[in-house]
């Protein structure tokens, strides 16, 4: 087996090559969320940039937004089980859902907001690779907007059996290929838009931007991973320190006690 250098998990590699080839993002967003392609009338990525610079400077999330027909769709690749997810997650939704409120508007004109999570890990207990999350009553199923929507992808309980006949199983094994072999297996269908998004990759994954791209970020999150380990030893020595002076306080008292005692009985 040889094993691929970038894969479509590659979040540099997913960032660059769906902004790069909107059609292809399309067609995915369509199949996660089970939606004719052709119904989709207005289809915008609102934070298309990346540059360089920026992702040298600090970590980054490289997700990505879009407005569809008037809904907010967040689109976000997560390889690690960083144990926060769900957390984070609701924190990402809060973030977009009320950032689309303009200045002086009334709630109701809120957008349907939903975020969309690829994910290497398994998150939840179900066998299903795909879960979808809404505000409801727990003991009703009432629900109580539809303004709120979370998906969970993970490919780590994606099943074996992928043909050309399941798009949405097609698209996550194409994300779930780590080798070279599992890339031409999904190639040799000859589904012409598979075909066309590893034709992407295989352009996108030669040109030196994206591999400068690539350094500059391993770079900022190697420098973020030594600053939080820096803070942590820290942190830690402040407390070893808090710790020795609370212990010698304690025996510098007993001490003095054993010494009064001494003195006590010698009287």
């Amino acid at each position: 087996m040889t094993k691929l250098e970038y894969t479509f998990k590659t979040d540099t590699l997913f960032k660059i090559l769906f902004v790069k080839y909107p059609d292809l993002l399309k067609d995915l967003i369509c199949e996660l969320l089970q939606i004719p392609k052709e119904s989709v009338s207005q289809f915008l990525i609102t934070n298309p940039e990346m540059p360089a610079e920026a992702i040298g400077e600090k970590f980054c999330r490289l997700d990505i937004n879009m407005i569809i027909d008037g809904q907010r769709v967040s689109l976000e690749i997560q390889v690690q089980d960083e144990g926060d997810f769900p957390e984070r997650i609701l924190h990402q939704w809060a973030r977009i859902y009320s950032n689309s409120l303009e200045r002086g508007s009334d709630y109701i004109k809120l957008p349907r907001t939903v975020i969309i999570s690829i994910i290497d890990f398994p998150l939840l207990k179900c066998k299903e690779f795909h879960s979808e999350f809404r505000p409801i009553e727990v003991t009703r199923h009432e629900e109580l907007t539809d303004k709120m929507t979370l998906h969970f992808f993970e490919l780590k309980k994606l099943p074996d059996d992928i043909t050309d006949k399941d798009m949405l199983k097609l698209w996550l094994a194409l994300f779930n290929a780590n080798t070279q072999e599992e890339l031409d297996k999904i190639n040799a269908l000859e589904v012409p838009i598979m075909e066309q998004a590893i034709n992407a990759y295989y352009n996108i994954t030669a040109e030196s931007e994206f591999k400068e791209k690539v350094r500059l970020l391993e770079k900022a999150r190697h420098n973020e991973a030594s600053a939080l380990r820096n803070a942590r030893d820290e942190e830690s020595k402040k407390w070893q320190g808090v710790v020795a002076d609370k212990e010698s306080i304690i025996a510098e008292k007993d001490a003095e006690i054993a010494r009064l005692k001494a003195q006590v009985e010698k009287k």
